[in-house]
C-alpha cells in the first residue's frame, strides 16, 4: 500500500466525510447517499513503492459487499439511459455530454446533474446527455457513477458518434489526488482513474475531439497527460494544489458553481468562461484564506476548428444560477 494511499482520498484531501447527523438522515431518507465509514482497503500492488504507484495507473477498481439486487437496478439504470441516445446526425458536428460524479458524497451528485443540463443546453446535447450520479438526498433515479460505468458509456458513445466530426464533453467531479480521480462509494465502491488509463481509453476507442472538465483536488494532473490538439481541458486546480467547496452540504464545489453554475450559462466563449471564473475562484479563496488552487486551462491548436460551431448553439440569454452559492459573501 502506498503510505498515505488510505487517506487522500479522505481526511487528507480537501472535504470531510458525512457527518453524523446526515447519517442519521440517512436512516430516514432512502434518497440519502451511503457515508464513509471504512479505512480505504489496498487497491494497489507491488513490493515496492514504484511497483504500488504504477499499479495504480491502471485505475483498479474495487467494489465489496453490493448488494445483487443493487448490481441489477444498476445495470438495468445504465443499460437505459444508453438505450436512449441518439446516434450522430450527418453533416452536424453532435456534442455527446457526461456529466459523472464518482464519490457518493451528495455535494457532487448535485453538481453532476445540474451540470448536465447547462452542458447540454450550451452545447445542444438534448438527447445525447448521460449524467451518472448516486443519490442527492433528495433523487436516486440515476445511474451512479464508477470507473466501469463511465468506461461503458464512453464505449457506447463512441459507437453512436462520427469520431472524425462530433465531441465529447466531458464533466468529471469527486475528490482528487496526485494520482487522479477517486470513486469512492459508501463503503462498497473505491478506485483511482487515473490520467494514464483515461488517455488509454480514448485512444482505444479513437474519441479525439473532446471538452473536458474535471473537478477534484490535483485535477492538474490530468493537463500534460490529456492535452493533444484536439482537447480543450478546464481543471479546477493544479496538480500540486487542493481545490475547494466539496463539503457534503454543499450544492457546488468552488469550481462547478464559478464555471458551470456561473460562467457557461452566460454566452460567451469557452476560454472567456474559464478565466472569469478562475478570478471568481481567487477571489472566493483570498476571502477564506484558503491557498489558491490555480484553476488550469489548456487549448489544442485543432480545437478552435470545431469548438465555434458548437459554441454558435448557445443560449444568448443568460440563466441564472440555481442552488446554494458555494461562498457567501462575509
Amino acid at each position: 500500500m502506498l503510505k498515505g494511499l488510505s487517506t487522500v482520498c479522505l481526511a487528507a484531501l480537501c472535504c470531510a466525510s458525512l457527518s453524523i447527523s446526515e447519517s442519521a438522515r440517512a436512516q430516514e431518507n432512502p434518497n440519502q447517499p451511503p457515508e464513509h465509514t471504512l479505512p480505504w482497503p489496498n487497491i494497489a500492488a507491488g513490493q515496492s513503492p514504484e511497483e504500488l504507484a504504477q499499479s495504480m495507473t491502471g485505475a483498479p477498481e474495487l467494489n465489496r459487499g453490493v448488494p445483487v439486487r443493487e448490481i441489477v437496478e444498476q445495470r438495468r439504470r445504465l443499460d437505459a439511459k444508453l438505450a436512449a441516445l441518439q446516434p450522430h446526425r450527418a453533416g452536424e458536428v453532435d456534442a455527446y455530454v457526461i456529466s459523472i460524479a464518482l464519490d457518493s458524497d451528495p455535494v457532487f451528485a448535485r453538481e453532476a446533474r445540474e451540470t448536465a443540463q447547462v452542458l447540454s443546453s450550451r452545447y445542444g446535447g438534448q438527447g445525447r446527455t448521460l449524467t451518472l450520479a448516486g443519490p442527492d438526498g433528495t433523487q436516486n433515479d440515476l445511474p451512479k457513477g464508477s470507473i466501469e460505468s463511465l468506461f461503458v458509456a464512453l464505449a457506447r458513445i463512441a459507437d453512436l458518434m462520427d469520431t472524425d466530426e462530433d465531441v465529447l464533453v466531458l464533466y468529471t467531479t469527486s475528490h482528487g489526488n496526485k494520482l487522479g480521480l477517486a470513486y469512492h462509494y459508501g463503503d462498497t465502491g473505491y478506485g483511482i482513474l487515473s490520467p494514464t488509463r483515461l488517455k488509454s481509453v480514448f485512444e482505444e476507442l479513437g474519441i479525439e475531439r473532446r471538452i473536458l472538465i474535471i473537478s477534484a483536488c490535483h485535477s492538474g494532473v490530468f493537463v500534460p497527460t490529456l492535452a493533444s490538439r484536439d482537447t480543450a481541458i478546464l481543471t479546477a486546480s493544479a496538480a500540486e494544489r487542493n481545490s475547494f467547496g466539496c463539503q457534503p452540504e454543499n450544492d457546488w464545489t468552488f469550481f462547478g458553481d464559478a464555471l458551470i453554475n456561473r460562467e457557461l450559462r452566460k454566452p460567451q466563449s469557452l476560454s472567456d468562461a474559464a478565466r472569469a471564473a478562475a478570478l471568481q475562484i481567487a477571489g472566493w479563496e483570498t476571502q477564506a484564506r484558503l491557498l489558491a488552487s490555480l484553476p488550469q486551462s489548456a487549448f489544442g491548436a485543432g480545437v478552435s476548428q470545431w469548438l465555434p460551431m458548437l459554441e454558435a448553439r448557445m443560449p444568448q440569454i443568460a440563466s441564472a444560477p440555481v442552488g446554494r452559492p458555494a461562498m457567501t459573501a462575509e
